[in-house]
């Protein structure tokens, strides 16, 4: 699939090279250079001279900008144009349910296009894998059922153990490697694709802007949008080898909003030419590494469509499909959040999102509702079958193409990766004052701070390496908002407390992973040294991180 992959980016940035708006991608305002979009120039068309014309020549791209093939997407709309106007009203919903026993009758009824699994849809690995397979046997279709989770890593994550905990995506920012973060949304995909998923919505393709960004967080990469570019596309490159279908979000970005769209509607204040030149810049990126999908926001961007949400803005969508020439399957922020549900019914939602040009509605409060509203929208000519059409096609293409990736892996992968969950975290681990050298601490150390948990894990790491827990230097664990004090402290998501603690040595972690906590001991015994670098501005640490050691070369 990575060859798939590379020759959608070839193509994409063939096309964006007569955008006014592709440069912006090269352009970011902090210290990290973005990441350079490379141009390509474009196969010449036609026949050579000298040759019949009748001579068939072979089509150079057989791959769509956004993953399905030519004839995967002719098939869907094959397929979808043999559907009934209720079939194709169902297949434009991913659905969210109550319980461990997902629902199969409401699927097969409605031709659901998915469902979701949140937090409290997973029992065990087993009931995972079970409830997945029956969600493919729900009926006879003749492509899959998405069932997608949130499984960004870090906070949210709704499978965790004993499947293998991934920290923060702030730690790839803070690792600066490609290759890593590749690596660890491939592992991820692959224990996704084991247990039966065929859809996650990640990586966070969100700028966050610090301390008064409240929702996003550590879920982002980082504060320098050609950072996070970079990181997001590497991540993209990963899950493609991993078979499953990734959905960058939260566009137009939420990193930048000083709301949580879960509780209200937060309102975006930057104009659209700083949108344009900050939080789209890793959506661009997205789009140019061929992106299968885009989650869209419920951002009251006052610059383009004031006092509606994004994810129902027609001006909003058409930025995502015109400026950064997505062709893709657009996905709804979840429409039982109260920045949907406060102001619109279920049904009204679901309408006004395909009206917009969204494709997936993704949890209507009411599935049957938002069911009836779309096809009576259809029947009352408020919604046009051809714009109904578009978008189930895009899912089936997006789900038939998913499909030819293959069978998942084995069940074993599951859990795994421990030891990628450890190096993601050992590279990004950064001292932000202090010697860039260990050891920090002697044969004993006193933990404070953090929750039980953490506290636990640490003990446990601390203990395996050798060291005593009870007494001697005390090392803080930092994993609120508040600093602390003590010999070492230690952030454990965002890394802005370290800046309001007192400590003669200052460490981010960046994650609460039993692996993230052995990096921890190791850096602070002195057996490795740390070289993860902020990826994010804190007001009152000493340094960005401690230098890499160079990198040998040879003559020619």
């Amino acid at each position: 699939m990575r060859v798939a992959v590379a020759a959608v980016m070839m193509s994409v940035l063939a096309a964006a090279c007569a955008s006014d708006d592709s440069s912006s991608v090269a352009s970011s305002p902090s210290t990290t250079p973005a990441a350079e979009s490379p141009s390509a120039t474009p196969e010449p068309s036609g026949t050579p001279s000298g040759e019949a014309d009748e001579t068939p020549t072979p089509t150079d791209q057989e791959t769509l900008p956004w993953g399905p093939t030519e004839e995967e997407y002719a098939e869907a709309e094959s397929i979808v144009a043999d559907m009934s106007l209720s079939e194709k009203a169902g297949q434009v919903i991913m659905a969210g349910y109550q319980g461990l026993e997902p629902p199969t009758d409401l699927i097969a009824e409605l031709n659901l296009g998915g469902v979701i699994v949140m937090g409290d849809n997973v029992g065990s690995l087993e009931q995972l894998r079970q409830a997945a397979a029956e969600v493919q046997d729900a009926d006879s279709r003749a492509y899959p059922v998405m069932v997608g989770v949130d499984q960004e890593g870090g906070t949210v994550a709704r499978v965790r153990e004993p499947a293998t905990e991934f920290p923060t995506y702030m730690t790839l920012g803070a690792a600066r490697d490609s290759e890593l973060t590749t690596d660890v949304a491939r592992a991820s995909g692959d224990e996704l694709r084991a247990l039966g998923f065929t859809m996650t919505f990640a990586p966070v393709a969100d700028v966050t802007s610090g301390p008064d960004d409240p929702t996003i967080g550590s879920r982002a990469a980082s504060s320098d949008p050609g950072l996070v570019a970079e990181t997001v596309a590497a991540s993209l490159d990963g899950y493609a080898d991993a078979g499953i279908i990734a959905v960058p979000k939260h566009f137009p970005g939420h990193g930048s909003v000083p709301a949580d769209s879960h509780e209200e509607l937060p309102v975006q204040e930057r104009t659209l030419g700083e949108l344009r030149e900050l939080d789209f810049v890793p959506f661009e990126a997205a789009v140019d590494a061929g992106a299968p999908a885009v989650m869209v926001g419920h951002i009251d961007v006052q610059d383009v469509d004031p006092g509606v949400p994004s994810s129902l803005s027609g001006d909003v969508i058409d930025l995502l499909r015109a400026d950064l020439a997505f062709d893709g399957l657009v996905v709804t922020d979840a429409q039982d959040m109260a920045a949907i549900t406060e102001t619109y019914g279920a049904g009204e939602a679901a309408v006004r999102a395909l009206e917009a040009g969204s494709d997936l509605v993704l949890m209507p409060a009411d599935v049957a509702a938002a069911h009836t509203a779309i096809v009576d929208a259809v029947d009352e000519g408020r919604l046009t079958a051809e714009r109904l059409d578009e978008a189930a096609t895009r899912g089936v293409a997006v789900m038939l193409h998913q499909q030819a990736a293959g069978d998942g892996p084995d069940e074993d992968s599951v859990g795994s990766h421990d030891e990628l969950s450890y190096r993601a975290s050992l590279e990004a681990v950064t001292i932000a004052t202090g010697a860039c050298s260990g050891p920090y601490v002697g044969d004993s150390i006193q933990i404070t701070g953090g929750d039980e948990q953490d506290r636990a894990r640490l003990t446990e790491a601390a203990e395996e390496a050798g060291l005593s827990v009870g007494s001697g230097e005390a090392v803080r664990l930092l994993g609120g908002a508040s600093g602390g004090s003590g010999d070492v402290v230690v952030s454990l998501d965002t890394p802005y407390v370290l800046g309001e603690s007192d400590a003669s040595t200052k460490v981010a972690l960046y994650g609460r992973t039993p692996a993230a906590f052995r990096a921890l001991v190791d850096v602070l015994l002195g057996e490795v040294t740390a070289h993860g670098r902020l990826p994010t501005d804190v007001d009152g640490v000493d340094q960005l991180g401690c230098p890499s050691p160079p990198q040998s070369t040879s003559s020619p």
